[in-house]
């Protein structure tokens, strides 16, 4: 989680931690061929527990995002609920720290049906986000911009 950190001034300075940049191919077709598909449960789990660690006030239920795209396809709408606010946590994060928010979560959820390139679109968002911290160690905390 996130700690608070007060500074001399009025001001209060937000920490969060930082993520892993993986390989975009990888997260999108690779991994998942291999594994038959569980890649892709375990790195949406993964992706919405970094919008938590990074800022504390993105609320997510990541296990809960997982069921969503896991067994929420019975009910048909909460997978794409699902795909859409990550897509928007993953902007949020964009925002906290201190870029341009270029995350579309409702192109995200389009690019769901053209060869599923979801996760492509969703990782090489974040890792814009996260080489600006290119030395920074995935884990360790940082200050948040906004």
């Amino acid at each position: 989680m996130a700690a608070v950190r007060r500074s001399t001034g009025a001001e209060v300075l937000m920490t969060g931690r930082v993520g892993k940049t993986r390989n975009v191919f990888l997260v999108w077709l690779v991994w998942p061929l291999i594994t038959l598909g569980v890649y892709h449960l375990v790195w949406y789990f993964k992706v919405n527990r970094e919008a938590h660690s990074l800022d504390e006030r993105i609320e997510v239920n990541p296990w809960l995002s997982v069921l969503a795209i896991a067994l929420g396809w019975v009910l048909i709408v909460p997978p794409f609920v699902s795909v859409y606010r990550t897509g928007r946590r993953i902007g949020q994060m964009q925002r906290s720290a201190g870029t341009e928010p270029t995350c579309n979560g409702w192109i995200g959820l389009a690019l769901v049906f053209v060869f599923h390139l979801t996760p492509l679109y969703y990782q090489s968002e974040l890792n814009r986000i996260w080489d600006q911290y290119e030395y920074v160690a995935e884990g360790e905390r940082i200050t948040l911009a906004a």
